[in-house]
């Protein structure tokens, strides 16, 4: 089962890394503004880690930063398939895959399956509620400072340097942009305690649960 559980989470690295090969196999630096490309790259990184100490029996990536990890890509994939759609024709194929689905639907639902059969739970503390949603105010500032700074650098067409719609300052203003944040994180604090609770609620292993 080790062996199992340790190849399936190298194929979520793929999926990740795989999807996201325009950022960082092509040096195309304008994609690496997307939430979804970092949360992929991030992801798979860190599942290159577990799945690489499944089967060598190492020190597994501590359990707060799967948990966050695994908010933020069930996020990138609700916000895709519920906000943005995937209809676009401008796509990549990875393995005669599109990287687009790669990247918002694979991985999401293969590191929820993950999470909820393969990881030991009931290791979340209530704080980890609340400290998940730090990175997502620092990734708004990351985009409001490269839009200042760099305002034509793209990678939307046109030059527009905000990546997505509700995060477009000079087109929403201050003031329904601070309203957009707003709801947002209310909404991404949901979906952390739904994490949380469903943590709590598992047995702390499942029968396919590897020791850790």
């Amino acid at each position: 089962m080790r062996f199992v559980v340790g190849i399936y989470r190298l194929l979520i690295a793929f999926f990740c890394l795989g999807g996201t090969y325009e950022a960082w196999l092509l040096g195309i630096g304008n994609k690496w503004v997307y939430f979804t490309f970092q949360t992929n790259i991030a992801l798979g990184l860190v599942m290159l880690w577990a799945g690489a100490a499944t089967l060598l029996k190492g020190i597994q990536p501590p359990a707060w930063l799967k948990g966050c990890l695994t908010l933020y890509i069930v996020i990138t994939g609700l916000v895709a398939i519920l906000v943005l759609g995937l209809n676009s024709t401008d796509y990549k194929l990875v393995l005669g895959i599109r990287t687009t689905w790669m990247i918002h639907v694979i991985s999401p639902i293969l590191a929820s399956v993950d999470f909820l059969l393969f990881d030991p739970h009931r290791r979340f503390h209530w704080h980890n509620v609340l400290t998940w949603l730090i990175y997502f105010p620092f990734y708004v500032a990351f985009v409001l400072i490269r839009a200042a700074i760099w305002p034509h650098s793209g990678p939307e067409p046109g030059g527009n340097p905000y990546p997505y719609a509700f995060l477009d300052l000079g087109h929403l203003g201050w003031t329904q942009l601070m309203v957009n944040l707003a709801e947002y994180l209310v909404v991404f604090f949901a979906l952390s305690l739904v994490i949380f609770l469903i943590d709590r609620v598992l047995p702390a292993k499942t029968p396919l649960t590897i020791d850790q």
